[in-house]
């Protein structure tokens, strides 16, 4: 599969956007069913007893993605073309496993003979076509890839790795969360037509999956100085780089949305699978060329700024029915409710503890944060929830309750050593690193100014009462993902000019804070 090259005739952000009607339980695309069995449900009036640990909640995937090195350049867009065919396998599986749970009720074996076996066999094929495409390009294929085919059905109850508020460190970076068991009660749905017991626990009155009950806590409750904010702390002592600088880009007040990503899943419609935001450059899809970004319109005050900065909405689960509602990357593939833009956007640009920064090179791809933290686990996850006022308590794993009068923050932090030579590279990781313990950067990679991208929300706190809440806020996520927080992530791509970079650069070595 080459790298398709058309353009969209519509853009998301030319659809007319739809009135604020109520996105009823199987109006508008998929109904999505809640994945968490209770331990004593009724059904015609009997009382039936069902473990928790049988359900499957989700289905995990080992991400092929990130295990691919050293692929040749002309062999990039295909590969990345089949990677995302392989998000779209799981989420037509995730898809079924909804659809079908009347069936799974009666067959045990339903799971494993109907969903994943035939996800294993296509996941195959793929796998072997990346291989062929890799030995083609004069590259050496991965001869083990094969056994990343396998996906396994996740109970509701299954705890992932660094349970508990504050995880290990991934690739040096920030503190990881991991998830804690969901355990919530609720059925799901029966072979496409309503489940037993009614509505779910869980599904938020709009049929979503999640976000639950356990996927909030007050920030109260957050231990305060509890992350490890090495990564995001701008340089002082005499031999760093302490200046900043902030490029004011708005909070997408053009109304750019779409499902694609640009730097995983190049030429590739609805690649990401949920919606993103987009601020600065203006012509940014799928399908966009370099020089495409380089020719674009940006919504930057400083017009020699036409960099790309995207991340996924939040959206709050009121019944809204937006312009996606019914569209892949929407309300198709569970991502329903009111989008919800920042109240603020600040993109700031900060130094090294250890040294000078070098110029980042024109069209540098970053991605942070991983959204598929919630099944791959939180190695790459490099999230923050606060609460303004509260900005010394910090949570990857949670969705804060703020009190009144106080934002929900959602920060990140980038990776900010580069290797020196490539702008990209296969897993779209391997080329940028977080600084070590010391604040230098690893041997090979030379510090480049730091994004740190901080967004504030104005939300209404979410009731949760008796393990249930309402009217929750999540972020969009991959449909198999569950809208975990965990899963937060965000993506740059550097169109500044030169003249404007080297500004950056002098800025920041001179101590100076400039805009």
């Amino acid at each position: 599969m080459g790298r398709n090259t058309r353009k969209r005739r519509t853009p998301l952000a030319t659809k007319i956007v739809a009135g604020a009607a109520a996105l009823a339980v199987g109006g508008g695309g998929l109904v999505w069913a809640n994945f968490y069995a209770s331990a004593h449900e009724e059904h015609s009036g009997q009382n039936r007893t069902r473990s928790a640990a049988a359900q499957v909640a989700t289905i995990d995937c080992p991400d092929v993605g990130q295990q691919i090195r050293d692929v040749p350049d002309r062999a990039r867009g295909e590969v990345d073309g089949e990677l995302a065919s392989m998000d779209s396998q799981i989420t037509d599986a995730y898809q079924r496993l909804a659809t079908t749970r009347r069936a799974q009720a009666g067959d045990a074996q339903f799971v494993q003979n109907s969903i994943l076996g035939p996800l294993k066999d296509r996941r195959k094929a793929l796998i072997d076509r990346i291989q062929l495409e890799i030995n083609r390009a004069g590259g050496k294929a991965d001869d083990n890839l094969d056994e990343l085919a396998g996906c396994q059905g996740r109970p509701a109850d299954q705890q992932q790795n660094g349970d508990g508020q504050n995880g290990g460190q991934g690739d040096g970076g920030q503190d990881g969360g991991g998830q804690n068991g969901d355990g919530q009660n609720g059925d799901g749905q029966g072979d496409g037509g309503q489940g037993d017991g009614g509505q779910n626990q869980d599904d938020n009155g709009n049929g979503v999956a999640g976000p639950v009950a356990d996927d909030f806590i007050d920030i109260n409750d957050v231990q305060p100085n509890s992350r490890d904010s090495r990564n995001g702390l701008a340089a002082n002592g005499d031999g760093g780089s302490a200046g900043t600088f902030t490029t004011d880009c708005g909070v997408n007040e053009n109304n750019l949305f779409n499902s694609d990503n640009l730097i995983a899943a190049p030429g590739v419609d609805n690649g990401a699978h949920h919606t993103h935001d987009y601020v600065g450059n203006q012509d940014n899809d799928a399908f966009s060329s370099d020089e495409d970004l380089a020719n674009a319109d940006t919504s930057c005050q400083n017009q020699g700024d036409k960099s790309t900065y995207y991340w996924p909405v939040l959206r709050l689960q009121d019944g809204t029915q937006e312009f996606d509602a019914n569209d892949q990357g929407g309300g198709a593939e569970g991502n329903i409710g009111k989008i919800l833009k920042p109240a603020k956007a600040e993109l700031k640009f900060v130094g090294s503890r250890q040294g000078d920064v070098v110029a980042m090179p024109k069209f540098l791809r970053i991605i942070t944060g991983d959204a598929k933290s919630f099944t791959n686990g939180d190695a790459n996850a490099n999230t923050s929830w606060s609460c303004s006022g509260f900005e010394d308590r910090q949570v990857t794993d949670k969705y804060p309750l703020c009190p009144e009068g106080s934002q929900v923050l959602r920060t990140t932090n980038f990776q900010s050593c580069w290797d020196g030579q490539n702008i990209d590279s296969a897993n779209h990781r391997d080329h940028m690193a977080f600084v070590q313990e010391d604040g230098s950067c690893p041997n090979g990679f030379q510090a480049v100014p730091q994004l740190q991208v901080r967004l504030a929300y104005d939300i209404p706190t979410p009731a949760v009462e008796n393990g249930q809440v309402r009217n929750p806020y999540a972020v969009d996520s991959f449909p198999e993902q569950l809208h975990k927080p965990i899963t937060d992530h965000n993506d740059f791509i550097n169109v500044m000019d030169e003249d404007l970079m080297n500004e950056v650069v002098d800025c920041i070595n001179r101590g100076e804070d400039c805009q």
